[in-house]
């Protein structure tokens, strides 16, 4: 009895680990979550009519025709039909992403960073140095560098480009949410 109760221990535990394997392999594709603008959208039927693939009026307007194109072209691309703009998508299409994201506004230094520690603003300095977006120095001192910095960061991770550290932001950076001042993870 002991011998059948290892192997179905055994049996399950691989399962588990294979089924864990094969959902990190298997992660859904980037995609963008901020609705695009018109006139984004208008430059993805373009280039939707000029792949072959729509036929309707590039009208700024998604509707199911734009739809459909986006299936095909991603389908006759060999890419994995989403349903969504993703990133690759976006690129196999010849968009960039500056073309998508809207215009940043110019933003005043927030208040609520005021509310952040220095040990706090020295963390997402670092994590936003780390990652490519700020180039100043890690003074913990928010200014306009670091505004624009975590600004910038939100828009290539597909956040909305507030300019405040919220639970999102704080995720994607690495910190943790509830604790600012911790090292990041």
């Amino acid at each position: 009895m002991r011998t059948l109760s290892r192997v179905v221990a055994g049996a399950v535990l691989s399962a588990v680990v294979g089924v864990g394997a094969a959902v990190a392999q298997s992660a859904p594709p980037l995609s963008f979550v901020q609705p695009l603008s018109p006139s984004a959208t208008t430059v993805v039927q373009e280039r939707l009519k000029a792949a072959g693939v729509y036929d309707g009026v590039a009208d700024g307007v998604w509707g199911p025709e734009s739809q459909q194109a986006l299936d095909r072209f991603q389908q006759a691309r060999g890419l994995a039909v989403t349903g969504a703009l993703n990133l690759a998508t976006a690129q196999a299409l010849g968009v960039g992403m500056p073309r998508l994201l809207p215009p940043a506004e110019p933003v005043a230094v927030v208040p609520a960073a005021a509310a952040l520690s220095p040990q706090a603003v020295r963390n997402v300095q670092q994590r936003l140095r780390a990652l490519g977006f700020y180039r100043g120095g890690v003074d913990g001192m928010w200014g306009a560098g670091t505004q624009e910095a975590l600004e910038r960061f939100q828009r290539g991770r597909g956040i909305e480009a507030t300019g405040q550290i919220n639970p999102v932001t704080a995720q994607a950076l690495g910190l943790n949410p509830n604790n600012m001042e911790a090292p990041a993870r």
